[in-house]
């Protein structure tokens, strides 16, 4: 008698756990477990208040690549008195440094004269190093290009501080580090991506899939490398992504910021050093969320239909 109350005690706490669970962000997580990942480092996090929803070493300080830009984006667009109009004269160092680190590129042409809003779509969509270069040089304060350009990376360290991301340090304004020092953990990332979410100027440049070069570059127009907003044939075009950042170098591996949006509810996740991002962050948001019309065909990869990531 005993045993058979307490078999149905638990059959009732697991009723009352399941059903607790369906009114939650969280339901999926605490109904199975999350995906297995190829990513070092990882979370997912509620982005309405923060709650974390799975964790893969999230503490763990590592390379971030290109997802650097969102903190130089931050910086930026949250500076007062910001003037979106201002011209800015694309210097040939610019040009020349990407050449020579072999890094993303806007293609902006020496002495055009994009705008302040150019050159943030320019760094956030084609993921130019040259964009980046010109908005720390514009908005860094000192008498010589480096001088400004290492202020302005003071300016990220200081927001950084602001923002208590404690295992977070830039050394670069855009993810090429030259002392090996650029470093973050998954868990700043989600904080520091929520944040900058508040900002709707950020959420217009990570959700946009393409934008007028406004012949300021060699190129007609500049196209998002997140490719999870991206319409097939070149992307996933997955359900509710809308946006956040890529990034690729050879220390940090293949890195992915997103965020996705499904039945109210909106989650941000971070993969650092991460093969199959793309797969990975498909596989958590339809765990996080639940799959969506049109989830199977986003996850789906074929021979006739390839999608290329592109690096950055």
């Amino acid at each position: 008698m005993i045993s058979t109350l307490m078999r149905r005690a638990k059959g009732a706490l697991a009723v009352t756990i399941a059903t607790g669970a369906l009114l939650t962000v969280t339901a999926p997580a605490q109904a199975a477990p999350a995906p297995t990942l190829t990513a070092a480092g990882a979370i997912v996090v509620d982005g309405t208040n923060g709650a974390t929803l799975m964790a893969k070493d999230a503490d763990t300080k590592r390379p971030m690549a290109s997802t650097t830009k969102i903190m130089t984006a931050l910086v930026v667009a949250t500076l007062p008195g910001l003037n979106l109009d201002q011209k800015v004269t694309v210097k040939q160092e610019y040009l020349d440094y990407v050449y020579v680190k072999g890094g993303s590129s806007a293609q902006l042409k020496a002495g055009a004269t994009p705008t302040v809003r150019q050159l943030l779509y320019g760094m956030m969509l084609p993921s130019g190093d040259d964009a980046a270069y010109a908005l720390a040089d514009t908005f860094g304060t000192g008498t010589t290009l480096a001088a400004r350009t290492a202020d302005f990376i003071a300016k990220m360290n200081a927001k950084a501080k602001e923002l208590g991301l404690a295992n977070t340090v830039y050394d670069s304004f855009d993810g090429i580090s030259p002392t090996g020092q650029n470093l973050t953990s998954p868990r700043d990332l989600a904080n520091l991506t929520r944040h900058a979410m508040t900002n709707t100027l950020f959420q217009t440049l990570v959700k946009t899939t393409t934008y007028s070069t406004g012949g300021t570059s060699s190129v007609a127009a500049w196209s998002n490398t997140n490719l999870l907003i991206q319409p097939r044939p070149t992307g996933y075009a997955y359900p509710g992504a809308i946006g956040i950042k890529t990034g690729w170098t050879t220390p940090a591996g293949k890195c992915l910021v997103f965020s996705v949006v499904r039945n109210g509810k909106t989650i941000i996740g971070v993969l650092l050093n991460d093969e199959e991002r793309y797969m990975d962050s498909m596989a958590l948001s339809d765990w996080a969320l639940g799959p969506a019309a049109g989830s199977k065909t986003a996850l789906q990869r074929s021979n006739t239909e390839p999608i290329p990531d592109v690096l950055d």
